[in-house]
């Protein structure tokens, strides 16, 4: 503790630093939210500094006067041991036994679960897969090869646009995620073969400068991509079937097909559920791939790259699989976010968004396909729940973070390894 001796009662020690650890809030707090602009002057609100000092001063006097007693000790061992654990973990073979029926049940929930919502949460839902297909892809080259990637979102601005410009062209909304697809693939390779010897925070460097050069040429290609003014983006059609209240693509609107009464919210749904469905099947072909010799090898790579070379294993092959696969599954992510949104720019391509991407992989735990899942849920659903409370919720969204990162420093679920029993071969 600072500024205490150590001769001093536990109260008495702990009030002395927790008035020190609020002095210290109240000064990094009060020209943040202390001082509020107001034209050429700014308006002093040094009760708002006061109140989060006070809240820091409270939360770090129970923390150290729970220390000194033996309740906090227990509890702060088994904080310390769950830290300690190791990333990855052996599931033992009765562990996933109700798997079987949750899944089902789980699935036919999800698919039902646009009937009940409105426009607003379903897009909001929508939104919130697209970051899980985006969070699938990035798990590849981060969690299961170990290249950290800093760039990722050019690959999904590579996806978007291809749908946006495809559509000039005659390229309609089925056939633009195959292609998204193949021509996100091929910059992954663009990407990958010239950084094979790079490592850490020298292939970080370079895959977040690819992604600030893909968001400069969107930005200045006038000709092309619109450049700041964008592209527009057609709405999604089945069959010809057109989910608008007018034909706008020469096709029938669904409710004149059918014969049913206009929703509004019609393309909403069907957004959704083609969308679950992709990502359903994403999901479990990433869960067949960790077990296949492809994703043997790049869990090798992370591991160990010279014992993974030493084994036979073809490193350049390998590091541009992972970047290949995991491109195409943000190329994919980019032609849904497009048709959601109906417009494409590069300002929805910035690193802020790649950012966002690797902390739903380190936050769902690397490797992890359950984990990623559900910090890609977290990490867009939760800031749309707290926008109530507009002007605290960035602040509440970091507390949490770092709370997060603290309480579970490996990530919400470990990377679990299948456990076999001798019957198991019979």
């Amino acid at each position: 503790m600072l500024f205490t001796n150590p001769n001093d009662p536990p109260i008495l020690a702990a009030l002395k630093d927790s008035l020190f650890v609020g002095l210290i809030a109240f000064l990094v707090f009060a020209p943040i939210s202390g001082m509020v602009l107001d034209g050429y002057g700014f308006n002093s609100h040094l009760e708002r500094p006061a109140i989060m000092a006070a809240i820091v001063f409270a939360g770090r006097f129970i923390y150290q006067f729970l220390a000194g007693t033996s309740f906090g000790k227990n509890l702060i061992a088994k904080f310390a041991a769950s830290k300690a654990k190791p990333g990855v973990y052996v599931g033992q073979s009765d562990g996933l036994k109700y798997l079987k029926f949750i899944l089902p049940v789980l699935f036919i929930a999800c698919l039902i679960l646009p009937f009940f919502l409105d426009k607003y949460w379903l897009s909001v839902a929508t939104l919130a897969m697209i970051y899980v297909l985006l969070g699938l892809g990035l798990n590849i080259v981060v969690g299961l090869a170990g290249l950290l990637d800093l760039g990722f979102v050019a690959f999904y601005a590579v996806g978007a646009y291809t749908f946006a410009l495809g559509s000039q062209y005659g390229i309609g909304f089925w056939t633009a995620i195959p292609l998204a697809a193949i021509l996100a693939a091929m910059a992954g390779g663009i990407l990958g073969f010239p950084v094979l010897r790079m490592h850490g925070d020298y292939l970080a460097i370079v895959t977040l400068g690819f992604g600030e050069i893909i968001r400069l040429i969107l930005n200045n290609w006038m000709e092309v991509t619109g450049g700041p003014n964008g592209a527009p983006a057609p709405n999604p059609t089945f069959l010809g079937i057109e989910f608008s209240r007018t034909a706008k693509e020469g096709g029938v609107p669904y409710h004149e097909f059918f014969g049913v009464t206009y929703n509004p919210a019609a393309e909403y749904i069907f957004l959704y559920i083609v969308l679950f469905l992709v990502v359903s099947l994403m999901i479990f072909f990433f869960s067949r791939l960790r077990s296949m010799p492809m994703g043997r090898a790049w869990e090798a790579l992370r591991e160990d790259e010279i014992a993974c070379r030493s084994l036979g294993l073809n490193h350049v092959m390998v590091k541009l699989s992972a970047f290949m696969m995991g491109a195409m599954t943000g190329g994919v992510a980019g032609v849904f976010f497009a048709a959601q949104q109906g417009f494409v720019n590069p300002t929805s391509f910035t690193f802020f968004e790649s950012a966002l991407i690797l902390a739903i992989v380190v936050l769902g735990g690397m490797g992890s396909v359950v984990g990623v899942v559900l910090a890609a849920l977290v990490l867009t659903i939760l800031p749309e729940t707290l926008r109530t409370f507009a002007e605290y919720r960035i602040l509440i969204f970091g507390i949490l973070m770092v709370g997060m990162m603290l309480w579970k420093p490996r990530g919400l679920i470990r990377i679990r390894r299948p456990y076999f029993s001798r019957g198991d071969s019979k």
